[in-house]
C-alpha cells in the first residue's frame, strides 16, 4: 500500500471512531445531566482520542484503545456481572474496534511517531525502527489481552445461566387429598372445558407419554381450518387463541371467524361444520375465540306421554344429547347440538340469546366475548369484554346467568350496581362503563360459587371519576352465589389500578394440604406476577399476604393507593436501574438509559404521567389469559413469567371531541383507541424499546418457572424460547422471549406449551424444569393446547397453530395432533 493509500486508510478510520467518539460523548453528556453514568463521557472522549492518534497514524492509538477496552471490561462486570448478553451490548462494538486496529495492515500504517524531546540540535529525533516497533506492539500486546480477557468472560458468561433458578419439585401428594375430586366427573381421556374442568386447572390425569419416551413424540395428524386472519376487515389482533374441547370421539372448536367444527379425535377428519353469519361492519379490537363449552346430556324426554317421533323432536330442539356454547363477536350467546352442530332451538330465541339486552349505548362490535361461558348444572355465566380506554361512555360490565336449557334469565350481577341482582326489569339499563370481565371464569359447584376475574373501568390509566363500587370491584377476583348472583366474597389484587393490571387469567381451583389440613384453595395469577393463593370459601388469603407501600403523585384529578397487596409466590420482576438497559450494542444502550432517565419511574406502581411512566411489568402482563396449570396431586404450579415493560403517557385532552393521540380518525367503524373521549387525559401507550425496536430491558424476557403451592416457593424458573422468529437472523438462539398462551400438565410428570414468541411446542418435566422436547409449529402457537386418548387408546397432544395479530408471529390455520408411534 502506498503512503497515499495509507494515508487515505488510517484518516478514513480516524474520522470514523471519532465521529462514534463525538456522538457517544455528546449524548452521554446528556445522560450524565439527566444523572445517569458518567462512564459514556469518558468512553466518547477516549475514542475521539484514538481517532485522532489513528490519524495521525500513531502507535498510541493502540494504547488509548486497549486502556478503554479494559476500563469497559471492568466496568461492565461492576454493574451487570457474568451476564452475557448485557456484557455483549456494552462491549461487542469495543472488541470489532479492537480487532481492526489489530490487523496487520492497521498496526503497520500506525508508524509515524516521533521521539519525545528534541536532538542536540533543537530538531525532533526521528524515530527509530525499534521504537516504532516498541510503540506498536506494546500497545498491540495490551490490547490483544483485553480482548482475550473478554472472550475468556464471555465463554464462562455464555455456560452460566444467572438467571436460572435450579430445584426439584415434590412427588405426587395424591393419597393426601381427594384428588378425583378435582376431576369433576371428567373422563381422563376427555377434556371439557376451556381449562378441562370448571376448575380451571389444565391438568391431565392421562400418564402414557412420559419424560423417558416424550422424545419419541411425532405428528399423527394435521389439518387446515380454511380460517385464516388478514381478511378484508379484520382487526390487528386476530388470534387463533382456542383449545378444542374433546367429548367422546370428537374435538369441537371454533375459529376467529366464528366458525364452529366437529373433528374425529383420532383422525383429524371433520365431521360437521357451523358458519356463524355475523352482522356485517363490527368495530371490533379483537377478533379472537378462545373456546366453546360443553353441557353434559339431560334426560330425554319419556316416550311413554310422546310418541317416539314426537319425542325425538322434542330431544333435538332441547340438544338433550348435550350441548355447545359459543359467545359470537357480535354479541350472542349460541348453543348448538354437538350430534350435528344446528341450533339448539329450545335455547333463547331459536337457539340463541342477544347479550345486548338491556346494554347501554349499543354499537355494533363493541361489547362481546372472546371467552367461553361457565357452564353448571342449571346455569350458563356469561361475562363480556369492552373497547379499552375509548371513552367514558362504554358499554356495561355486567356477569349474567341463564338457565341452561331455556335461556332464561336468572340474575345479573353489575359491578356498578352491585346488590341488585334480580333479573333486570323491561326498559332499564345496565351500569354504563361499569367493570368488566372478559377472561374466563371458574366454578366450584359443591361451594356454589363462580369465580370471575374483573377487569376495569375506561379509561385505565386515569381513575378520577370511579365510583365507590368501581373501586372495590375493579382489578378483582370476585366470588359470586350460583344461586343469586350476589357477592359472596370479593378480593383485590390492584387498589386504585391506573396500569391496566386488570386480572387476566382463569382462577385455578384446587385442594391444598396445608400444616395438615386440607383446604380448598383458588390460585390466581395477574399481570403484575403475583400468583394469590386464596381460601376459595372465604377469599383469605392462605399465607400471610403483605401490603407494599406504593409511589405517589397522579396526573391532576386522580389519586394513588397507598399501598398495593403483594402475594406469598410473586414473580414481580426486581426494580429497574439504569444498568438493566440494554440494546445490540451500546449505541442503542445509551439511547436506552437516556430514555431510561427521561421517564418518570418509582417502581412496579409508577404512576401514568405526562411527563411519560415506565410500567415494568407492562400491561402485557407477567401472566395473561393463559393463566397457569396446576398438579392437585403434587400441589404445584407450572408458570410461564413474561417481562415487557411498556411506557404510559398522558396527554392532555382540550376537550370531549379532539383527536390528540392520533392524527386522524381510523378507518372503518373501530373507534380511535386510547383517545379516552369524555376524560381529562388520552393515553399513549407503547413498548420500551430502542430506536432499533429492541427491548430496552435486557433479556431473558420469557421463563417456565415451577411453584410449590404448599410452601410458597418458586423451586425452579428457566428462561424459555429463542429469537429464531424475532430476529432478521433465523438463529435459535435461547434468550428467553415472552409468551401468549396457556401450559398444560399431566400425570405423567409433563408440562407442555406452544404460546412461546417463537413457533415451537414444548414438553418439560414437571419436576425440573428441564425441556425435553421440541417440533416446529407451521405458525405462531398463541393458544393453550390439551391433552385426550383416542379411539386407538393413544394419548394425542393437540395444538392450535394460527398466529397472534399483535405479537406478528407467522400467520396459519392449523391443528395438529402429536402421538407415539403405533407399537
Amino acid at each position: 500500500m502506498s503512503t497515499r493509500d495509507a494515508t487515505a486508510y488510517t484518516t478514513t478510520l480516524g474520522a470514523l471512531l471519532g465521529l462514534l467518539g463525538l456522538a457517544i460523548g455528546l449524548v452521554g453528556l446528556w445522560l450524565l445531566v439527566l444523572g445517569g453514568s458518567p462512564y459514556y463521557v469518558l468512553a466518547g472522549l477516549m475514542l475521539l482520542l484514538t481517532g485522532l492518534r489513528v490519524h495521525r497514524r500513531s502507535g498510541l492509538a493502540l494504547w488509548s484503545l486497549a486502556a478503554l477496552f479494559v476500563a469497559s471490561l471492568v466496568w461492565s462486570l461492576w454493574e451487570v456481572g457474568l451476564d452475557w448478553w448485557p456484557l455483549a451490548a456494552r462491549m461487542g462494538v469495543l472488541f470489532l474496534l479492537g480487532a481492526v486496529l489489530l490487523l496487520p495492515w492497521t498496526t503497520r500504517r500506525l508508524d509515524a511517531d516521533r521521539a519525545r524531546g528534541p536532538s542536540a540540535g533543537g530538531a525532533p529525533k526521528p524515530p527509530s525502527s525499534a521504537s516504532r516497533s516498541g510503540w506498536r506492539e506494546g500497545g498491540g500486546v495490551a490490547l490483544a489481552a483485553g480482548l482475550a480477557a473478554f472472550a475468556l468472560v464471555s465463554v464462562g458468561s455464555w455456560l452460566r445461566d444467572v438467571h436460572a433458578i435450579e430445584g426439584m419439585l415434590p412427588p405426587s401428594q395424591g393419597a393426601l387429598i381427594d384428588v378425583d375430586a378435582d376431576l369433576r366427573g371428567v373422563p381422563p381421556g376427555e377434556w371439557h372445558a376451556y381449562g378441562r374442568t370448571g376448575y380451571g386447572q389444565r391438568f391431565s390425569p392421562l400418564s402414557q407419554i412420559t419424560p423417558e419416551n416424550v422424545s419419541r413424540l411425532e405428528v399423527a395428524w394435521h389439518i387446515h381450518t380454511g380460517d385464516l386472519r388478514g381478511q378484508p376487515g379484520d382487526p390487528v389482533e386476530t388470534t387463533y387463541e382456542v383449545t378444542p374441547l374433546k367429548v367422546g370421539d370428537r374435538l369441537f372448536l371454533c375459529t376467529p371467524h366464528q366458525s364452529v367444527l366437529a373433528i374425529d379425535a383420532t383422525t383429524g377428519k371433520e365431521i360437521w361444520r357451523h358458519d356463524v353469519k355475523m352482522v356485517n361492519a363490527l368495530a371490533l379490537q379483537h377478533l379472537t375465540c378462545r373456546g366453546l363449552s360443553y353441557r353434559a346430556p339431560r334426560t330425554p324426554p319419556s316416550t311413554a306421554t310422546a310418541s317416539a317421533a314426537a319425542a325425538e323432536t322434542a330431544a333435538a330442539a332441547s340438544c338433550a344429547e348435550g350441548k355447545l356454547f359459543m359467545p359470537t363477536a357480535d354479541g350472542r350467546l349460541l348453543a348448538l347440538n354437538p350430534k350435528d352442530g344446528s341450533p339448539c332451538r329450545g335455547f333463547g330465541n331459536g337457539g340463541e340469546i342477544d347479550l345486548w339486552a338491556h346494554m347501554p349505548n349499543v354499537r355494533p362490535g363493541a361489547y362481546y366475548s372472546t371467552s367461553p361461558v361457565v357452564v353448571t348444572e342449571r346455569l350458563v355465566v356469561v361475562g363480556g369484554t369492552v373497547l379499552d380506554n375509548v371513552s367514558t361512555h362504554e358499554q356495561s360490565g355486567v356477569i349474567r346467568a341463564f338457565d341452561v336449557d331455556t335461556g332464561k334469565l336468572v340474575w345479573n350481577w353489575d359491578s356498578g350496581n352491585p346488590v341488585e341482582t334480580a333479573p333486570i326489569a323491561d326498559g332499564q339499563r345496565y351500569t354504563v362503563n361499569s367493570p368488566n370481565s372478559w377472561s374466563i371464569s371458574s366454578v366450584d359447584e359443591n361451594l356454589g360459587m363462580v369465580y370471575v376475574p374483573m377487569g376495569n373501568q375506561p379509561p385505565d390509566q386515569w381513575g378520577g371519576h370511579r365510583s365507590p363500587a368501581v373501586e372495590k370491584y375493579s382489578s378483582s377476583v370476585v366470588a359470586l352465589d350460583l344461586g343469586s348472583g350476589q357477592v359472596r366474597w370479593v378480593f383485590q389484587t390492584v387498589h386504585h389500578d391506573l396500569w391496566d393490571y386488570d386480572v387476566p387469567s382463569q382462577p385455578s381451583l384446587v385442594d391444598l394440604r396445608i400444616d395438615g389440613a386440607t383446604v380448598p384453595a383458588l390460585v390466581q395469577p395477574t399481570k403484575q406476577g403475583e400468583l394469590f393463593v386464596l381460601d376459595r370459601r372465604t377469599g383469605v388469603p392462605i399465607r400471610p399476604q403483605p401490603e407494599a407501600p406504593a409511589p405517589q403523585g397522579a396526573a391532576a384529578g386522580d389519586t394513588t393507593a397507598p399501598t398495593q397487596p403483594v402475594a406469598a409466590i410473586s414473580f414481580n420482576p426486581p426494580t429497574l436501574k439504569e444498568h438493566d438497559m440494554w440494546g445490540v450494542s451500546m449505541f442503542d444502550q445509551l439511547a436506552c438509559r437516556v430514555q431510561f432517565r427521561r421517564l418518570r419511574y418509582e417502581g412496579r406502581f409508577t404512576p401514568p404521567s405526562t411527563q411519560g411512566s415506565l410500567i415494568h411489568p407492562g400491561n402485557f402482563g407477567v401472566f395473561n389469559w393463559g393463566s397457569v396449570a396446576i398438579d392437585p396431586r403434587r400441589q404445584i404450579a407450572f408458570t410461564t413469567p413474561t417481562y415487557l415493560p411498556f411506557v404510559s403517557r398522558l396527554v392532555q385532552r382540550p376537550n370531549d371531541s379532539a383527536l390528540v393521540v392520533h392524527d386522524e380518525a381510523p378507518q372503518g367503524p373501530l373507534p380511535a383507541l386510547n383517545e379516552n373521549f369524555g376524560a381529562p387525559f388520552a393515553a399513549s401507550l407503547s413498548a420500551f424499546v430502542s430506536p432499533l425496536g429492541i427491548p430496552c430491558v435486557a433479556p431473558p424476557w420469557g421463563y417456565v418457572a415451577g411453584a410449590d403451592l404448599t410452601t410458597g416457593k418458586v423451586v425452579w424458573m428457566h428462561k424459555n424460547g429463542t429469537v429464531r422468529d424475532l430476529s432478521p437472523l433465523p438463529i435459535p438462539i435461547r434468550m428467553g422471549v415472552p409468551n401468549l398462551g396457556g401450559p398444560i400438565v399431566t400425570a405423567g410428570g409433563l408440562a407442555f406449551l406452544s404460546g412461546s414468541l417463537d413457533d415451537y411446542v414444548r414438553a418439560y418435566d414437571v419436576t425440573s424444569g428441564r425441556q425435553l422436547w421440541e417440533a416446529r409449529l407451521p405458525a405462531g402457537g398463541q393458544a393453550t393446547p390439551m391433552t385426550y386418548t383416542g379411539s386407538d387408546g393413544r394419548q394425542y397432544l393437540l395444538v392450535v397453530a394460527g398466529g397472534h395479530g399483535s405479537t406478528g408471529t407467522r400467520k396459519g390455520d392449523s391443528v395438529l395432533a402429536y402421538a407415539l408411534p403405533r407399537s
